[in-house]
């Protein structure tokens, strides 16, 4: 199981503290596979880019326009986190539903 996100995310720290024996990759310092990344696109859509942060806040409308895996790979900060991937199961964010789905 791999955990993806930022280490100074209190989210991705909850879900750490939580999951103790997931593999941590953080997306600004390691990156995100691409594979990870496409399959992630294509599970959760726009859902993956959290337009609520301050770095979407940042960017202007034509940076904004650009396809969403661009973004995402010059933007690691932009992602939703975490992003949890158990072979081929996928899980988005830390909610009371995604821990229900993990089991946690």
């Amino acid at each position: 199981m791999q955990l993806i996100g930022l280490k100074t995310c209190d989210t991705c720290r909850a879900a750490r503290k939580a999951l103790p024996d997931a593999q941590f990759v953080d997306a600004r310092d390691d990156g995100v596979d691409d594979a990870i990344l496409s399959a992630a696109l294509d599970r959760f859509g726009d859902d993956l880019v959290n337009k609520r942060s301050t770095t979407w806040r940042g960017l202007d409308d034509d940076q904004r326009a650009r396809p969403a895996m661009d973004l995402l790979k010059d933007h690691p900060t932009l992602m939703k986190r975490p992003l949890i991937v158990d072979g081929d199961r996928m899980v988005l964010g830390w909610s009371k539903a995604s821990q229900a789905e993990l089991g946690v």
